[in-house]
């Protein structure tokens, strides 16, 4: 069985234009051109910045938390439990996708 922070590397690196790399404070990071879609720290953690808007509604709806480290920033945090929570992290990743490439101009790829 693959382990959490697998499947949603196999999930997130499907995407066209999406990579991952080392993240600076460990980790796997996922990038659409220059711009970090997120992170994600082994099986357990997912971070993402999101605008403060999106950040208050994810947090109200139950999707996520405050960053477990910087909770007044934008950036949201995602507890994996296990894998029953993969298909909320990747959902959660793919909204950053389809913002990004709405938002996306040649200069940021």
């Amino acid at each position: 069985m693959k382990r959490p922070g697998e499947l949603i590397r196999e999930a997130v690196t499907s995407w066209p234009g999406v990579v991952a790399l080392p993240h600076r404070f460990g980790g796997t990071e996922y990038r659409l051109g220059k711009r970090e879609m997120g992170h994600v720290h082994g099986d357990r953690l997912a971070d993402l910045p999101v605008p403060r808007r999106l950040h208050d509604e994810l947090i109200k709806a139950g999707r996520a938390e405050p960053h477990h480290v910087l909770p007044e920033t934008g950036w949201v945090s995602v507890w994996i439990q296990g894998a029953e929570d993969v298909a909320g992290v990747v959902e959660l990743f793919r909204m950053q996708y389809d913002r990004y490439m709405k938002i996306q101009s040649p200069s940021s790829v």
